[in-house]
């Protein structure tokens, strides 16, 4: 579903990501961990083609990342970790842009998901908090009912009954036969969700496998300052 093979993607001098080779299957929830600044959303938006990588490669749902990147983007499901929409539209006019540019009719979708997240599509953008705004990209990622979710740091901001009712929906569509690649720093969601996850620092994998393997929310600091492997 998701293939890197020795990506690199540098700033300057500095480095985002450093020869990261990464397989995520068809049909899990695979986490991906680390705190700010450790390449998390650097590789995501390597994967969707919004950058150019240094070296490596990447594929995603078979795709070459660099010359099919518009292919990528129609087909995923993505929500960037900070919500940025035009500020003087509506909920319901950008949802429904963010519909039109796939040509696709999801009002039936949008709407089953903006009632269980109880997002008003009437309230402009620039009326909305942090966390309803998280929620329009929920709806906006959602809608069309993508073979695969890419998701940067997805429940940050959002309250703990509406992570709750995201997650039902996840975990609903995942069953259904759609993965899931996430980013995050909370360990709690990625050990109880996620059935695979890989931790990084400095741009570089740390360690791979199964959440089960991991024992992420015990483990995490072992792993992360190289004090136990699997």
């Amino acid at each position: 579903m998701i293939q890197i093979c020795n990506l690199t993607k540098r700033y300057g001098r500095s480095r985002g990501v450093t020869d990261l080779t990464l397989h995520v299957p068809e049909g899990g929830c695979f986490g991906f961990i680390g705190p700010n600044g450790a390449g998390k959303s650097t590789t995501i938006r390597t994967l969707l083609g919004l950058l150019s990588p240094t070296a490596g490669s990447a594929r995603v749902l078979g795709l070459d990342c660099v010359r099919e990147r518009k292919a990528i983007l129609a087909q995923v499901g993505y929500m960037p970790s900070e919500a940025m929409f035009y500020p003087d539209m509506r909920v319901g006019q950008v949802i429904r842009l963010s519909a039109n540019l796939r040509k696709m009719d999801c009002r039936t979708q949008a709407a089953a998901l903006c009632e269980a997240l109880e997002l008003d599509t009437k309230k402009r953008i620039r009326e909305l908090s942090l966390g309803n705004r998280k929620k329009v990209s929920i709806v906006c990622a959602m809608q069309h009912r993508p073979r695969l979710y890419i998701l940067d740091e997805p429940t940050s901001g959002l309250d703990p009954l509406v992570q709750r009712a995201f997650w039902s929906e996840l975990e609903a569509r995942r069953k259904e036969g759609a993965t899931v690649f996430l980013s995050s720093h909370v360990l709690y969601e990625v050990q109880r969700y996620c059935h695979r996850a890989a931790i990084i620092r400095e741009g570089r994998l740390v360690i791979e496998g199964t959440t089960q393997e991991l024992d992420i929310e015990n483990r995490f600091f072992d792993y992360y300052e190289g004090r136990a492997e699997l």
